[in-house]
């Protein structure tokens, strides 16, 4: 008769092992640990530590490993966290703890997020010098930058708010679209605009009662609910996320970018050349800041939807020699004045329009004028849309897909990054940071490995 052998008492054997030589040696950590240098971490946080009061705390690089642990491999629950340390001897070498030593208890976390680190750009600063570090092993250009934003659930439901009424933000370009105004009047021959009285502009919004910092999201072809967004940029070389900045669901794209990219220029001196955006940022405040700042700028085409039964307004085509517009029919429609809004006015003639055969498919106006407005700016927009459809912004825009959109692909399939872990803005900017800084080093360290 055949004997097995059992291993019942396996568990009770006394035996001498090297943790080192229990973690593969193409362990991801193992990379980590290699080519991220993390002594800037102690530096960083030596504000928020007493020197000589309390008791000894938890060595800030432990506690800081731990964190990215949890965000390399996606684990959600900080409780959970300190079992799969508890478990796992990988995670133990690489927080240099012994098979013996205890694990940190999952409350110190959360209470250096709520205490110590409480209003703090802790977060931030340490995803600048990850990036500082990739830009040092020369796998950050900074010349084509690709932006996009995402949506990050919360944990509240879109039944539940309250309405309140809140100040409408002044845009960050209206000085620059002011001075173009009175600029612009005089050479029509039209007066000024008077000065209108600071009026405070408010507009309804909805409050989630669960996590009153998100945002109620609405916009066509999407899901209308509570959300935070992930305004995030990568670089085209290796895909590093050069900058992730987080704001309430209702905060439209465009609003953002030009602080943001402005950011990056000057922090980490990039030498921004081209920028590639999908169609939310097809606004003309966006394409005369990318102009103004010699950026060539490709962003994808906004579909707009013209009134039922009447030509879209690519019918009227503009003649900048004469100023004017032409109608399908070949009249013209002349300038008419500028609006407090940064907008030309052109009008047709209503005589003519009134005996023209296509009077049903131009306008319903009861006087059979047809107006056409185009912005002070919109040459800048125009330059853009060219730029769309030139070889090089072709060729720049396909890779699109495969750098911001794949980042965005990683972060919620490989790190848990679709739902908030915890609520309020601040909590979701430091889930965000964090796994924009462990993607950026994952990509470090395989990289390095890979060429060393």
């Amino acid at each position: 008769m055949k004997v097995f052998h059992t291993r019942d008492n396996t568990q009770n054997e006394v035996e001498f092992v090297c943790l080192e030589d229990l973690v593969p040696q193409d362990h991801l950590l193992r990379k980590i640990d290699k080519y991220i240098d993390f002594t800037f971490i102690l530096e960083k946080v030596k504000p928020y530590y007493s020197e000589d009061n309390g008791r000894p705390s938890l060595d800030p690089l432990v506690l800081f490993k731990m964190m990215f642990i949890g965000y390399f491999y996606g684990i959600r629950s900080e409780r959970q966290l300190e079992k799969e340390i508890q478990l796992n001897v990988a995670y133990r070498w690489f927080l240099g703890l012994r098979l013996s030593d205890p694990v940190p208890d999952h409350t110190t976390i959360s209470w250096n997020r709520r205490k110590r680190f409480n209003d703090t750009d802790i977060f931030q600063e340490i995803f600048d010098e990850i990036l500082l570090q990739a830009i040092n092993y020369r796998m950050v250009g900074g010349r084509a930058l690709f932006t996009d934003s995402t949506h990050l659930k919360p944990n509240a439901k879109k039944h539940k708010f309250t309405r309140e009424e809140v100040e409408v933000e002044t845009k960050g370009y209206i000085h620059d679209l002011n001075q173009a105004i009175e600029k612009d009047r005089p050479r029509y021959g039209k007066k000024p605009l008077k000065e209108r009285e600071d009026v405070i502009n408010k507009k309804t919004v909805r409050k989630s009662t669960t996590d009153p910092d998100s945002g109620f999201m609405s916009r066509d072809r999407k899901q209308e609910m509570f959300c935070y967004l992930d305004h995030r940029t990568t670089d085209r070389k290796y895909n590093i996320i050069t900058d992730a900045f987080v704001t309430p669901g209702n905060v439209h794209d465009s609003v953002t970018y030009l602080n943001r990219l402005d950011h990056q220029i000057k922090r980490f001196g990039f030498d921004v050349e081209a920028v590639a955006l999908d169609s939310g940022y097809l606004t003309v405040p966006i394409c005369k800041g990318l102009s103004d700042r010699g950026i060539f700028g490709v962003i994808a085409h906004r579909r707009y939807h013209p009134t039922k039964g009447l030509f879209p307004k690519w019918k009227f085509k503009y003649n900048p020699k004469d100023d004017l517009y032409v109608c399908p029919n070949g009249d013209t429609l002349t300038y008419s004045t500028t609006t407090r809004e940064g907008y030309r006015e052109y009008k047709s003639n209503p005589k003519k329009c009134a005996t023209c055969p296509l009077l049903d498919q131009c306008t319903r106006s009861r006087n059979h004028q047809k107006v056409v407005t185009r912005h002070v700016w919109e040459e800048h927009k125009e330059k853009v849309r060219q730029n769309r459809l030139s070889p090089s912004g072709k060729m720049l825009y396909k890779y699109r897909k495969e750098k911001i959109e794949r980042s965005f692909a990683d972060s919620k399939q490989l790190h848990a990054l679709r739902y908030c872990r915890l609520r309020g803005l601040p909590n979701a900017s430091e889930q965000v940071l964090l796994t924009a800084v462990c993607q950026n080093m994952k990509k470090i360290a395989t990289h390095l490995a890979r060429i060393s």
